[in-house]
């Protein structure tokens, strides 16, 4: 018997450091890009250029995001990616919770045809030319509701919020709403989404990324520069290699044309990073009961 105690506890340890020695590797794997990245974009262009830059920073300097506040199409590309994830996500969130509450309720009649045409979206679409040829009918192209309107509702974000309004807001507290005189929107309002602060959090989440990430909808629908998003100019610039250096004004005085172009692309990485890395813990507590709770089977 302490035969087999000894032998488990030394089963234990190898688990425990093989295991440690695994997320070790994952750990480096995923760190060291992003080390990388932030190092080049505050190297100096030299230093970039010949590949000296391998972990730490060498010959510090900040041209690189000097040069990229002062590219009109970054500037320009930044606030238009701002507007376009907090006006989109607005709607998004507004519109999965307009669909979802109605289907979590049990007394809604028909909500079983309503889930098949939505879940059958998900599976069959119309495809990239019939969906161009739409949004060009409506007259979107080339403006901002081009960004918004398409995607305004994600199906899988819906589902996971029925469910979670399913799992987490019991009948009885409709029951005694409506005694009261509680209407169904004043219940949503009042009742449904003070309780409901994690799975909208997930959501807003997952749709912020997506309208933030987004570059496809604009390669396609917009032509004016100055309606381009970030992630847009920043394909264009690592992509392309398009960048007008003459944009630049003084700070391409002072560093070689293609330096210059270097550490452009590792500060742009950077700048279009962050926004996300800031909000990320902010919601990080609420996301895994959120996504748990709303993934549950329904």
């Amino acid at each position: 018997m302490e035969h087999s105690n000894i032998q488990e506890n030394r089963s234990d340890k190898m688990f425990t450091i093989i295991n440690y020695t695994v997320l070790s590797l994952f750990l480096i794997t995923i760190m060291y890009p992003l080390i990388y990245i932030v190092s080049a974009s505050i190297s100096s262009s030299e230093a970039v250029i010949s590949g000296a830059v391998w972990l730490w920073p060498i010959d510090p300097t900040l041209d690189g995001y000097s040069a990229v506040f002062k590219h009109k199409l970054i500037w320009s590309g930044f606030m238009n990616s701002i507007f376009y994830t907090v006006a989109g996500t607005a709607i998004n969130v507004v519109m999965t919770i307009l669909a979802a509450y109605p289907l979590s309720r049990k007394d809604f009649y028909g909500k079983n045809v309503f889930m098949f045409l939505f879940v059958f979206t998900m599976m069959f679409s119309g495809g990239l030319i019939p969906t161009y040829l739409v949004v060009k009918d409506l007259g979107l192209l080339n403006t901002t509701w081009s960004m918004l309107l398409p995607g305004a509702l994600g199906v899988w974000n819906m589902i996971i919020t029925r469910t979670y309004f399913q799992t987490t807001i019991p009948d009885e507290l409709l029951e005694a709403s409506q005694l009261d005189g509680c209407t169904d929107f004043q219940f949503i309002w009042k009742i449904v989404l003070p309780l409901s602060g994690p799975i909208i959090a997930v959501i807003t989440l997952f749709y912020a990324v997506g309208h933030w990430n987004s570059y496809f909808n604009a390669l396609i629908y917009l032509k004016n520069q100055n309606l381009y998003p970030l992630q847009l100019v920043l394909r264009d610039i690592l992509v392309q290699n398009d960048v007008d250096l003459n944009m630049l004004m003084d700070v391409a005085e002072q560093a070689k044309r293609e330096g210059l172009r270097e550490l452009l692309k590792y500060s742009l990485i950077v700048v279009a990073t962050v926004p996300l890395l800031v909000v990320y813990p902010f919601v990080q507590k609420y996301f895994v009961k959120g996504v748990m709770i709303g993934s549950l089977k329904g």
